[in-house]
């Protein structure tokens, strides 16, 4: 331990003497981030002179702050100038503590809220059009001109940044990201690695396991399926209908492609069978009964526990925590990791869970408030973190020859010792650094070998795994979990994702009007759908409540916005 402190010092004193750009494009002319190439770091124009500025940020998302003296943030701020204190949401919703900023009319000077509209409209945030061409590597590499302009409000102005969904060179995506089916190891080896293709067969293994093993090797009672309906999560009970008729994440829609339509898969046959199997395993007992009820903070404690057998999420939503703690617990190793399966309606179907394509959201991101102390000073470091490859890696790897090792080849690794501590909660607030909604990449790091992450660099993960997950993906020839769900390749057309639009809806329209009304209503029945104890007389209630919604209106200006793309 001495020794790592002793070159943690080093490391730290070597990176706040350092004053010029990344080593690998110091004073390099502009060339395309998507070969890989290596370019000028932006941060050397005003690397830090000795003056760091303490910026504050809050994210609408639960998240663990880190310590005050956090060793990474410290040498972040010796070098680049700034030191950022992040608050994450608690006890409210996203709209409630947006709600809560603008009454008080005091604002962080980041900010990233799924409520961008309100802050828009209260005049919190200050437009980004000017700083954006003041950075050009930064415009013509982060996003497309037609990306851009997605951002653009009516206005005329752009107020946020997506952070999230680029891929720098080659990717080397080893996640699957997006939503999915996910159920544990154990269950499947139990189960003999067995094809699961539809709910039917997915349902059937979860059953067949919980009767053969009602609980942990400790007393701790399995649960074979549970639901996360809260807020804005009630994704994980309510959009699987798109997916299982064989559609790729457009969130709120459809989109046929054929006929360049938008249909509403909320009525869809799909959508009904897939709650009429969910109404079946509650009533077989197979469904936790706390599911309508419980909190996200409750749902991930749940899930940490390595009890429950199911269920349906987005990747992002629960591993980054609920891995750790299987890795500090042990729990990998009896086989409690998760792992995705693209289900569909019938057999034989094609399914859509995984996106291969960078995917904008331009309905959310990082935006720099009215209150901010220095705005020129703080967008620059937005540019920093998605420009300057050694901030981007000491962000993500951490410090080398502590966080991690470099081979003969130039390639980072990570020792099990490494890799416990990067998992660790204590080390994590003490030491790691990632400032996790600032502007990052996926893919290939602009050396043209490592990954810019440390989960998809291949033989980190690989070598992370434990072997209860790595022997299922040998029994079904999977490298990794985009193997492992088996999508569909293929390129998204220039509308998607549809959530990105619908996301930013208002009651100003009839559409919009329409669009409140629907979540509130879904919001209301879909549980009951699940718990009913007469299935069909339900679904005709929920029905008459959805269509009395006015659906179509919302439909009608989806398609508005598609005809754009004919």
């Amino acid at each position: 331990m001495k020794k790592k402190l002793l070159t943690l010092l080093l490391a730290s004193a070597m990176l706040a003497s350092t004053l010029a750009g990344c080593g690998d494009g110091a004073g390099a002319e502009s060339s395309s981030v998507q070969e890989g190439e290596s370019q000028g770091s932006v941060a050397e124009e005003q690397q830090s002179s000795g003056e760091v500025t303490d910026f504050t940020m809050f994210i609408t998302m639960p998240g663990s702050e880190i310590n005050s003296d956090n060793e990474i943030a410290q040498m972040i701020a010796d070098k680049w100038g700034v030191k950022i204190k992040e608050t994450w949401l608690t006890g409210q919703t996203a709209a409630e503590a947006t709600g809560t900023l603008i009454a008080s009319g005091e604002y962080p000077d980041y900010i990233d809220s799924d409520e961008m509209g309100q802050l828009v409209d209260a005049g919190a945030l200050i437009p980004l059009d000017d700083y954006i061409d003041q950075y050009p590597e930064f415009k013509e590499t982060w996003f497309t001109e037609a990306e851009w302009e997605k951002f653009r409000q009516p206005d005329g102005h752009i107020y946020w940044i997506n952070p999230f969904g680029n891929t720098m060179g080659e990717s080397t995506a080893t996640t699957h990201n997006d939503e999915a089916f996910w159920i544990q190891v154990r269950v499947l080896e139990w189960a003999g690695y067995p094809e699961i293709n539809t709910m039917d067969e997915y349902f059937k293994v979860l059953e067949d396991y919980v009767k053969a093993n009602p609980t942990m090797e400790d007393g701790t009672e399995n649960i074979p399926y549970t639901i996360l309906c809260e807020d804005w999560r009630y994704f994980c009970l309510e959009n699987a209908g798109e997916f299982l008729a064989g559609y790729p994440n457009d969130g709120s829609v459809i989109v046929n492609k054929e006929t360049m339509t938008i249909e509403d898969y909320n009525v869809s046959e799909d959508t009904r069978k897939y709650f009429e199997k969910l109404n079946e395993a509650y009533n077989n007992g197979l469904i936790d009964t706390e599911f309508a009820t419980q909190t996200y903070d409750e749902y991930i404690a749940k899930l940490s526990t390595g009890r429950v057998l199911g269920m349906i999420d987005q990747w992002w939503d629960f591993a980054y925590t609920v891995n750790d703690v299987f890795k500090q617990q042990g729990l990998d190793l009896k086989g409690c990791n998760y792992v995705p399966l693209g289900l569909t309606t019938e057999e034989g179907m094609e399914n859509r869970w995984h996106t291969y394509d960078d995917t904008v959201n331009q309905a959310s991101g990082v935006a720099i408030t009215v209150d901010c102390k220095d705005p020129d000073k703080a967008f620059k470091f937005l540019v920093d973190c998605a420009m300057d490859q050694e901030l981007h890696d000491l962000r993500f790897w951490g410090v080398k020859d502590v966080d991690y090792s470099v081979d003969e080849n130039g390639l980072y690794y990570r020792t099990e010792e490494q890799r416990m501590e990067c998992a660790d909660t204590s080390y994590q607030a003490s030491h790691l650094c990632q400032y996790s909604y600032m502007p990052q990449w996926s893919g290939t790091s602009r050396d043209g070998k490592n990954a810019n992450k440390p989960e998809e660099q291949t033989s980190e993960f690989q070598n992370g795994m434990a072997e209860p997950l790595v022997n299922c993906f040998n029994a079904y020839g999977a490298d990794n979990y985009v193997d492992m769900i088996g999508s569909v390749v293929e390129t998204n057309g220039p509308w998607f994702p549809m959530y990105s639009y619908s996301n930013n809806f208002t009651t100003d329209t009839p559409g919009g009007v329409a669009w409140a009304k629907m979540g509130e209503i879904k919001h209301e029945w879909l549980p009951k759908l699940v718990m009913s104890s007469n299935f069909d007389s339900t679904w005709d209630e929920y029905m008459a409540a959805y269509n009395a919604c006015k659906p179509e209106d919302f439909i009608a200006e989806m398609q508005e916005i598609l005809d754009t793309f004919k």
